[in-house]
């Protein structure tokens, strides 16, 4: 059973590696072209063909996060086909390896490629994607969010704020930020615009350059007044890592970060089914690694003629494909339709999963 199961780990892993690898230097051609554009717009701040290599470089991992799932099905394809054609696996069947023993050897290794893909999604591609973010800030000045930036709401015992972040400068700090005080009526109570903000060490934003408005109501007359500061202090709860997920997008985000500004959108009355679905999907979608390897085992119980092994391959590439495709679709389909987060992000698992056991219980149990 330890030489069957070397086998298996050497030769998938070796074939998922090679298949990653593949994919992840196509789509580093595709950025690094499409990055191109940027080239040479701030040629003052330095930013030429060799800082585009470096951002595009960090935008692998998130690539080979996306991708496993893929390559995990057509590498474990690949192998058990070959097996097959070889006669290798017919050898190992009459050597006792039974259809229960081998789905039991690809589950485990499937595994593997579960904690691997959750690793690279929850910590190595939000830290690469980000600094690739903060890389190219450095040359073009920030990182926005659309032509309005990130909005964000937070309630206090005595009123509640919105507040606006235009953008993110490299060295972690806020630029053009305006903070709208409302009362528990409802009613504007104050406009503070700071040209740059930091988040200090208690609770708290520290504001420079700062233009405050307050509008107070004074018996019947309303009155305005506006005063001009080189600093402000603003205790709030919002932290740098709140706004860091409001400017970059959702799915570069931990699962542990995720969850907590789930927790501040709740707690301000904000809709946060985006990023629950989006949370969810970072808990299901390493487990569709399992789902590969298992669509893949009745490849092994196949007869092959020459050269049909590309053929096979092939039909394992559309249906990665398929798997992607009905991953985003059911994931907008079901902000549109207002569905539970968790049925949304697990649905596209579930249907592989489905497909999967109903061919190996046909081809691998039955026949």
């Amino acid at each position: 059973m330890k030489t069957v199961r070397r086998l298996f780990f050497s030769e998938v892993v070796l074939a998922v590696t090679l298949v990653t690898l593949g994919f992840v230097a196509l789509f580093y051609f595709f950025d690094f072209v499409e990055e191109l554009q940027n080239v040479g717009r701030n040629s003052a701040l330095g930013y030429k063909i060799p800082q585009a290599l470096i951002y595009v470089a960090l935008m692998a991992p998130s690539h080979v996060y996306e991708l496993l799932p893929i390559t995990v099905l057509i590498g474990t394809i690949f192998v058990m086909s070959r097996l097959a054609q070889s006669s290798e696996f017919t050898i190992l069947r009459t050597s006792g390896l039974g259809p229960w023993l081998a789905l039991r050897t690809l589950l485990s290794l499937g595994m593997v490629f579960v904690l691997f893909t959750f690793a690279v999604g929850d910590y190595v591609a939000p830290l690469a994607d980000k600094t690739g973010q903060l890389l190219k800030a450095q040359f073009q000045g920030k990182v926005t969010v659309g032509k309005t930036g990130a909005w964000l709401k937070e309630r206090q015992p005595y009123g509640h704020f919105a507040v606006n972040v235009g953008a993110l400068a490299p060295d972690a700090s806020m630029k053009d930020v305006r903070i709208f005080e409302f009362d528990n009526q409802g009613y504007l109570v104050s406009l503070t615009q700071g040209q740059v903000a930091r988040v200090g060490g208690h609770d708290d934003w520290i504001l420079d350059k700062v233009d405050r408005t307050e509008f107070t109501n004074r018996a019947t007359a309303t009155r305005v007044e506006r005063s001009m500061l080189e600093t402000f202090r603003w205790p709030t709860q919002i932290s740098a890592e709140m706004v860091a997920a409001a400017v970059l997008r959702p799915e570069r985000m931990g699962t542990i970060d995720l969850f907590q500004y789930i927790g501040h959108l709740e707690a301000n009355g904000q809709s946060a089914q985006k990023y629950e679905i989006q949370f969810w999907k970072k808990v299901f979608y390493p487990l569709s690694c399992l789902v590969m390897v298992v669509l893949a085992l009745p490849f092994a119980y196949l007869h092959f003629r020459s050269g049909s092994i590309a053929t096979y391959v092939f039909g394992g590439v559309m249906a990665g494909i398929s798997f992607v495709l009905l991953n985003n679709v059911l994931g907008d389909l079901g902000t549109l339709q207002g569905w539970r987060p968790w049925f949304t992000a697990a649905l596209p698992g579930l249907i592989y999963s489905l497909l999967s056991l109903t061919a190996f219980a046909w081809l691998v149990v039955r026949r």
